[in-house]
């Protein structure tokens, strides 16, 4: 969060001293490798930072542009009488849209929202058709193409931050933003409460508030650190939860779950005596009582939410069809707003009767914390606050971005010439006066966090690569 000053302990040692191939060990020299690793890394990641900064504040606020776009299919017309069987609903969706399967019925989240009635046809792969009921009237509002019940914007807005519209491998300009986002905000953190306990006036105001009093340079590092101070708490956040879905830290972080059993409990959809499917294991792929998807009808929907509601399961909820024989209809809360509700329920609509349940209580404390943070991430926990922090935060990061990279212009060394220039990096070599016992624990500790996070291990060994060799020249030069 703060670039860095050309000091006494961050200067080379003159030509032709004894210290000049290998500097003395103090703790000095800490200090001079992370002005080192922030500048580099301010420098070179920022961009990264900046977009997907950029970009997840756009998508911050996908419900208000949903809103705005599809207003009239996401809410009804007017709140009036009480609403139609899901059975009445689900036959005028249908009517409407006669081709694909019938996927899955999600009910209104709010007395004024639609219900949405999701058919897959196999030429969407992935994406859905999603028709809009208005559940007071029965009448079809409109439909929609959907990712994961998404609208096309939310989903062109998500791929958009998640992988810029560049496919599996624009996935890693996030990734590289979420594992270096960390790294940034703890080294100028360190940095700017360092630096401010070495003076004698240090006070919490010194740290938390930009000092109105200096100009050029020394105002823009005020301006740039102690904001970062502010953001420092939210941009962990964000790299952490960031991390847990991306390519390869991701995978770490799924291993890491399995080897503590934090994973979420897993509804068994088998019903009582069905044969285990040879294709596909116990837990999906089988039919159920009402005779699989393909046969699953509007009265069938209605039955498996009524005997949801009866082992209660209130709030929205997602109805789910059998797959085929022998399993159940899977009803499942999706609320997303704290305090959320995560229950699900397998229904032998056939028989009315729960065959298994999942309770959100009963998931383990890693599942949980997973599950919230995703949602406090995507800025849908606690609504419109929630949107609002993660704007502050990602305008936030965008400021101090600005104001690092003015500071490394405003530090440009003065030409005769009238040339521009930006200003000098930190001084090479800083690793070698670490103290000894920083660099027998710092060693391990970092190659610990490059296996966890490759990405950061990869570009942190290409950082030292260069800097080796670009010494090396000089050296050779010199």
């Amino acid at each position: 969060m703060t670039t860095t000053e050309t000091g006494p302990a961050a200067q080379p040692a003159p030509a032709g001293t004894p210290d000049e191939g290998r500097p003395p060990r103090s703790r000095h020299g800490l200090r001079a490798l992370l002005v080192r690793l922030h500048f580099y890394a301010g420098v070179f990641v920022a961009p990264f930072l900046f977009v997907a900064a950029l970009t997840g504040l756009l998508y911050a606020f996908t419900p208000q542009f949903d809103q705005l776009l599809h207003g009239d299919l996401l809410t009804v017309e007017r709140v009036a009488g009480t609403p139609r069987p899901l059975a009445e609903q689900i036959e005028a969706a249908r009517a409407a849209h006669p081709e694909g399967a019938l996927a899955s019925v999600v009910t209104p989240p709010g007395p004024e929202d639609t219900t949405r009635v999701v058919f897959s046809l196999p030429e969407l792969g992935d994406k859905q058709h999603t028709v809009f009921v208005d559940p007071y009237t029965a009448g079809v509002r409109g439909e929609l193409t959907t990712w994961w019940g998404a609208t096309p914007l939310t989903t062109w807005l998500d791929d958009f931050h998640r992988s810029l519209h560049l496919g599996e491998r624009g996935t890693l300009y996030s990734e590289l933003a979420a594992s270096w986002l960390w790294v940034v905000a703890a080294g100028g953190l360190v940095l700017w409460i360092g630096r401010s306990r070495g003076r004698r006036a240090a006070t919490a105001r010194g740290v938390l508030l930009p000092d109105r009093r200096v100009t050029g340079v020394r105002r823009t590092r005020s301006l740039h650190a102690a904001t970062g101070v502010w953001l420092a708490l939210g941009l962990f956040f964000l790299s952490a939860t960031g991390l847990t879905w991306s390519q390869y830290a991701g995978t770490r972080f799924d291993q890491a779950v399995d080897a503590v059993r934090g994973q979420a409990p897993v509804l068994d959809t088998r019903l009582p005596g069905a044969e285990p499917d040879r294709g596909g294991g116990g837990h999906a792929g089988h039919g159920g009582g009402s005779g699989g998807a393909a046969t699953a009808g509007p009265a069938d929907f209605g039955a498996a939410l009524r005997t949801a509601r009866d082992a209660g399961l209130d709030g929205t909820v997602v109805v789910t069809p059998p797959a085929g024989e022998g399993t159940a209809w899977t009803v499942a809360q999706s609320d997303d707003v704290w305090p959320v509700r995560y229950d699900s329920v397998a229904v032998d609509a056939a028989a009315g009767e729960v065959t298994d349940r999942t309770r959100w209580a009963d998931h383990p404390l890693a599942a949980k914390l997973s599950k919230l943070g995703v949602q406090a991430h995507m800025g849908v926990l606690f609504g419109i606050v929630n949107q609002k922090v993660l704007a502050a935060v990602a305008v936030g990061l965008m400021c101090v971005m600005f104001w690092g990279y003015r500071m490394w212009w405003q530090r440009r060394p003065t030409r005769d010439d009238g040339r521009a220039a930006f200003g000098r990096p930190p001084a090479r070599g800083a690793w070698r006066s670490l103290p000894l016992p920083v660099l027998l624990v710092g060693a391990p500790a970092v190659a610990a966090v490059g296996w966890a996070l490759p990405l950061l291990g990869v570009t942190l060994a290409a950082f030292l690569a260069v800097d080796l060799a670009v010494g090396a020249f000089r050296g050779r030069r010199a």
